[in-house]
């Protein structure tokens, strides 16, 4: 699980929106720039490199 309060403090490095944190996928998604960063160890990779992109369905959900 993510800290609250950096969840709070991080932005999307592209589009700079807020991210909602997908535990199952341990995954920051921004549905703004449609990309998904991983948390890996409990650390979020905020590379867009390491992002993948969003399907339609997780844009829309």
């Amino acid at each position: 699980m993510l800290d609250e309060k950096l969840l709070s403090i991080l932005v999307c490095p592209v589009s700079k929106a807020p991210l909602d944190y997908d535990a199952e996928k341990q995954e920051l998604l921004c549905k703004a720039s449609g990309l998904a960063y991983p948390v890996r160890d409990g650390i979020p990779v905020m590379l867009e490199e390491e992002a993948r992109q969003l399907t339609d369905e997780e844009k829309n959900a």
